[in-house]
């Protein structure tokens, strides 16, 4: 078992989901998360120009049987990428036993 771990952006959240939901992936949690950066989008208010360092994504958690972890991996890989570096952060984690 292995535990996945994807941080992606909000906006591809629903494509995620309808991924997961269509391979059969119907128990994982998710969460929001804030994400700090050094650099961001500048932006302006007010007259004033700063630059945002913090971004709200969404974590899932998926704990899945390691036949099927690499179909997970890039299912989310090639719907939550983009251009953007940290865009799409996937973490794999052995899973050791799962109690219901």
């Amino acid at each position: 078992m292995k535990l996945i771990e994807a941080v992606i952006q909000k906006l591809k959240l629903q494509d995620v989901r309808n991924a997961l939901d269509e391979m059969g992936v119907a128990d994982f949690m998710e969460s929001p998360v804030t994400c700090h950066a050094d650099r961001g989008p500048v932006m302006v208010f007010r007259g004033a120009q700063f630059v945002a360092k913090v971004a709200g994504k969404v974590k899932l958690e998926i704990v899945s049987a390691d036949d099927s972890v690499e179909k997970i991996i890039d299912a989310i890989g090639s719907l939550a990428r983009t251009d953007r570096p940290g865009d799409c952060r996937i973490a794999i984690r052995p899973y050791l036993e799962v109690l219901s």
